[in-house]
Order: structure tokens, then C-alpha cells, then sequence
């Protein structure tokens, strides 16, 4: 991968890509190859999670109890597994978002001192 390359891609800060799944989720339920086409979609391409970060990340979600997932046919007549939200994801949701909406604002407060 060229220099150019690196420079074109946009490092998520630590533990968003878990509120990012979150929230996609919270749309209702999506099988992995869905959210990361939505997270990539809404961003307008500038983040792209790739498999060996979505699975995992998927997987400790449902250690936590923060997501569901059930085996189901997808609309191309393929199974996928399908993540949706609990209850107790609905309030992480919250907890990171509010964390993540004090982080921003600190960060911006700092880049726009002068």
C-alpha cells in the first residue's frame, strides 16, 4: 500500500467501531456484510470496516449481551447470521454516545483555541 494510500484511510479512534456497530444496529436487525455496507454508506465511504475488524468486534458485542444474533436466509437466499440489538445495547448506546459527544466537543474546543 503506497503512501498516498495510508493517507486516504480514516483510523477510527479507539472503542468507536463498538458504538458505531451499536448504532447501526439500533435501525434493526443486519447481517454483518449489511453493516459495514451501511457504516461505509452513511460516512460516504470515508470508513470502511473490514472483516477482520467486524467479526471480531461483532462477537465481543455478544459476549457483553449487547447484541442477538439467529442464523436466517438472506434476500439473495443465503444464510448470514443476523445481529439486532438488546436492551442492554439500547443503553450502552446511550453511555458511548453522550462519552463520545464530551470527547468531540473537548477536541474541539483544543483545535479551535488560538
Amino acid at each position: 500500500m503506497g503512501k498516498a494510500e495510508d493517507q486516504s484511510k480514516t483510523e477510527l479512534l479507539p472503542g468507536t467501531l463498538d458504538m458505531l456497530l451499536l448504532k447501526t444496529l439500533s435501525l434493526g436487525p443486519m447481517h454483518g456484510y449489511g453493516i459495514a455496507q451501511r457504516i461505509q454508506q452513511v460516512s460516504k465511504d470515508v470508513l470502511q470496516v473490514e472483516e477482520g475488524s467486524l467479526y471480531p468486534a461483532l462477537q465481543r458485542l455478544l459476549i457483553k449481551g449487547w447484541v442477538e444474533a439467529e442464523w436466517k436466509q438472506t434476500e439473495n437466499n443465503r444464510r448470514a447470521r443476523y445481529y439486532r440489538l438488546t436492551a442492554a445495547g439500547r443503553k450502552q448506546l446511550k453511555a458511548e454516545a453522550e462519552n463520545f459527544g464530551r470527547l468531540m466537543s473537548a477536541i474541539t474546543r483544543v483545535m479551535q483555541s488560538v
